[in-house]
């Protein structure tokens, strides 16, 4: 019998190739538990380790803040990769209108963009159970004439985001109202069109309840004329397939969210405070320099004089973060007194963000350091400005505004031309040609114009209260007559 050549590298014995036996046969067990594929959908996503979802970048669904991505929508994916046990990764697109299109050529495994489940996209989607039901309403700059019903549309100025749901209940409206006409944009979002409702560059357009929450607490003269019939759902949406393995997981997610309340806390945290919000109410700004401030002046004086600043610049600052409430907490987690992130705060070696001294002087640091990092050859009020909005919104943003600036022929060394292109840090048409991409650009215009409105009156005030000091020792030591 002709035995089967085996070869046998020299050297080696026969424990050795028992041995390397076993480990081939081992890594070959290994190899085929490994690659085994996955049965379905949601398998191959943990599998993979890797949630991916296509939004875009806006203050309702996800946008980066000083202390990372934020956003309603980022922050429900996100709790959704973390019990699935992956990562989420998200796919940015510029305009709304390409969510659902990036969705369908497989870029992504489901789409949260604030979409409405509607019965148009119903025909291409799988939507989820609802997490947030909305209204459709009408909006209006405060002075110009207000419609309080469809029938008052016709012959307005309207302009809506093409794409949206916004389209499809308008059709409807103009089965019934014929002389019914909009614009649909598809070069400006909902927010960018809100914006310039408030700016008085048009007359009317339409936006999500939420939406309108949000941005009205940035542009506060914009006021709802009504809502459109009927409640819109918003939900995820899955391409339609036989696998429903991960829609299914999604669902129950949502669904155990809803339950828990879970999903209750986050709208709040998201749109509470802002539905609550109004103009600068200088009446309560007075009485809080009353009743709040005596508590938190001298810590505000120690730390200003520590660092070379004016204590009521700093008080001027705290009360737009917190209005002088240490308890306070934004919907991206930023706490304390002087509203500091996570990161900032531990740049700055607070330990506790909640301890009113430790905050201040925290805030203060923080605020010269955005002095200090503009350039020397900007002075006076500018520099002031300057820092202030690099507070907020981060220095490298409105580093980025200056930059627009000076492209389109402004002076980068000028707040009141650099505050005109900082909301074009909203805008896909100019975020994406700088450096550190989408801002909420009109925020730290509006938070600049707040806290020195909120300076002047408090250096008013506290040039009054010292000239009647004054006036008191001045009586108190002339000789009596």
């Amino acid at each position: 019998m002709r035995h089967p050549k085996r070869i046998v590298h020299s050297g080696q014995g026969s424990l050795r190739r028992r041995f390397t036996g076993w480990a081939a046969l081992f890594a070959l067990a290994l190899f085929a538990a490994c690659s085994n594929p996955p049965s379905n959908r949601l398998e191959a996503v943990q599998q993979d380790g890797e949630l991916r979802v296509v939004t875009y970048a806006s203050a309702t669904t996800y946008y980066d803040n000083p202390e990372g991505p934020a956003g309603f929508e980022y922050d429900l994916a996100k709790e959704f990769a973390s019990e699935l046990g992956v990562e989420l990764r998200v796919v940015v697109v510029d305009r709304f209108a390409d969510v659902l299109p990036r969705l369908l050529a497989g870029d992504a495994d489901f789409a949260a963009a604030g979409l409405g489940d509607t019965e148009t996209r119903r025909a291409l989607v799988r939507f989820t159970p609802p997490y947030q039901e909305t209204r459709q309403q009408v909006v209006y700059r405060l002075g110009s004439p207000r419609p309080a019903q469809v029938p008052d549309l016709l012959g307005r100025e309207i302009e809506v985001h093409a794409g949206t749901s916004y389209i499809e209940r308008l059709n409807e409206l103009k089965r019934t109202y014929p002389d019914l006409r909009w614009i649909e944009s598809h070069d400006r979002q909902t927010e960018e069109l809100l914006q310039m409702v408030w700016e008085g560059l048009l007359d009317l357009t339409i936006a999500d309840s939420n939406i309108v929450a949000v941005n009205s607490q940035f542009f506060p003269e914009l006021q709802v004329a009504f809502s459109l019939p009927g409640t819109e759902r918003l939900a995820w949406a899955f391409p339609r397939s036989d696998d429903t393995s991960l829609y299914d997981a999604a669902s129950k997610f949502i669904e155990n969210r809803r339950a828990s309340g879970l999903l209750a806390q986050l709208i709040e945290r998201y749109y509470g405070a802002a539905s609550r919000s109004n103009f600068i109410n200088l009446t309560v700004y007075r009485l809080r320099i009353q009743n709040r401030l005596p508590l938190y002046q001298q810590q505000l004086e120690e730390s200003a004089r520590r660092h070379g600043l004016d204590w009521r610049l700093l008080a001027a600052l705290a009360y737009q973060e917190s209005y002088w409430d240490p308890g306070v907490v934004s919907p991206t987690g930023v706490r304390g007194f002087m509203m500091l992130t996570r990161d900032t705060a531990g740049q700055l070696g607070v330990k506790n963000r909640e301890d009113v001294a430790e905050s201040i002087d925290g805030g203060a640091r923080y605020l010269k350091q955005m002095l200090d990092r503009i350039p020397a050859r900007i002075t006076g009020p500018d520099r002031l400005w300057f820092a202030l909005a690099a507070y907020n919104v981060g220095f490298y943003h409105v580093e980025d505004a200056r930059i627009l600036t000076q492209r389109q022929g402004g002076d980068p060394d000028k707040w009141t031309d650099v505050k005109e292109r900082l909301p074009l840090l909203a805008n896909p048409r100019w975020y994406t040609t700088v450096k550190y991409g989408y801002a909420r650009g009109i925020e730290p215009v509006r938070y600049v114009n707040r806290v020195r409105t909120y300076y002047d009156v408090l250096v008013k005030i506290d040039e009054e209260k010292r000239a009647e000091q004054t006036t008191e020792a001045i009586k108190l030591q002339a000789p009596a007559i």
